[in-house]
């Protein structure tokens, strides 16, 4: 199956981006045809200053890679490397109805957590669609609140290939149930844009101290805390077995803990698991042409793929 994944350039990378896409695209590329990109033309849409944004983008780089991504297995490349995604985006205008945009909830919802609305970040889902369908991608993993995103990719293609025939592959939603939405230390979906994430390669006092920020109640020490609704537990279980997090779960019970043992535990627990991480890391940091090369030779094979599909969109519209 060919799966394509991609990430905004548009900050560090957090716990939420590790297990809602980067983690599972490590296991993706065992077995799939995987393409990732690094989506700096998304960026656009929150992206302060040029120098934030380089910088931004080859930190995503730098992390995809340290995660776990292999360059022999994934094509893997840098969005604006491969311009005809903005070509295909302005012809899918053409097939996008203002209603469709106009019930975008994750516009609706940026807007009202105070992002600027502009037409970027309206026609976001527009140019999303013309990242898929460029590479007939089958199958997107997304979280859920990007599913809608999805079946606006389907209806768009839908039109088109109503019109001019069966150019594009109507490509599925693929959601891991447990990963649906992470939250962030103030129990929100993480997200940079809410700043309440907790950043993957934080020093470790960071992140403690980041981890001590997260909202909890107020349950005295002595007393059974109630994990099911706790943002430590909700992220701690992301780390754990269905046995470590009954055991957990125990703990919680117990009233022999307070949340800020928890705190600990799951700092613990973050900092065990980006170990090997945080090493190879350290690596890509100090071989940037290594890098460079990874990402030049990702944008040559999607490229060959973007431009296969974009002269069959040319022939089939009269361009």
């Amino acid at each position: 199956m060919r799966v394509l994944t991609g990430i905004q350039a548009s900050g560090k990378l957090h716990i939420g981006n590790y297990f809602g896409a980067m983690k599972p695209m490590v296991k993706l590329q065992e077995e799939n045809e995987l393409f990732t990109f690094i989506a700096n033309y998304h960026s656009l849409t929150t992206s302060k200053d040029a120098k934030t944004l380089k910088q931004y983008t080859i930190d995503a780089a730098v992390d995809y890679l340290s995660i776990g991504i292999d360059p022999t297995k994934t094509t893997f490349w840098v969005q604006s490397h491969v311009p005809e995604v903005l070509e295909l985006y302005w012809i899918l205008s053409k097939f996008t109805p203002m209603g469709l945009l106009e019930r975008g909830h994750s516009y609706k919802d940026k807007v009202a957590n105070g992002i600027s609305a502009n037409h970027a970040l309206f026609s976001y889902p527009v140019l999303m669609a013309a990242d898929i369908l460029m590479l007939d991608t089958q199958i997107v993993p997304v979280g859920k609140d990007q599913i809608q995103h999805v079946e606006m990719t389907r209806d768009i293609a839908t039109k088109f290939n109503n019109e001019y025939g069966d150019i594009f592959v109507l490509p599925e939603h693929r959601v891991e149930a447990d990963l649906a939405t992470i939250p962030g230390i103030d129990g929100r979906k993480m997200s940079k844009s809410y700043d309440n994430a907790i950043d993957l390669f934080m020093d470790e006092k960071p992140l403690q101290k980041r981890c001590n920020k997260i909202i909890s109640s107020s349950t005295p020490l002595g007393e059974a805390l109630a994990w099911e609704d706790d943002n430590i537990y909700a992220l701690a279980s992301l780390f754990l077995d269905e046995t470590q997090k009954q055991e957990l779960q125990v703990r919680y019970q117990s009233g022999l803990e307070g949340y800020g043992h928890f705190k600990k535990y799951l700092k613990e627990l973050i900092w065990e698991e980006l170990g090997e991480a945080r090493e190879k890391r350290a690596y890509y940091l100090s071989h940037m042409d290594e890098v460079n090369d990874i990402l030049a030779h990702g944008a040559t094979k999607a490229s060959k793929v973007a431009q296969a599909k974009m002269s069959k969109v040319r022939e089939a519209i009269g361009l």
